[in-house]
């Protein structure tokens, strides 16, 4: 979630996260963007009216070598 946020994508063209599993061998892919919405109706009086909100899809395990 943190990568997606602070990436470049958007839904209509998400970019690639690839990230490795501390002590193995596998990299997770994922499909990452954010977009501005709304904050909530009982937002804190210091966070602004529009934030942005990441969104994430996994798409595969890879294996390394």
């Amino acid at each position: 979630m943190k990568a997606a946020n602070r990436s470049e994508g958007t839904k209509k063209k998400p970019v690639t996260l690839r990230l490795r599993e501390r002590g193995t061998k596998k990299v997770h892919v994922f499909k990452g963007w954010k977009e501005i919405v709304n904050a909530p109706e009982n937002r804190p009086s210091w966070m602004p009216e529009k934030i942005n909100k990441p969104f994430v899809k996994k798409e595969k395990i890879e294996t390394l070598e």
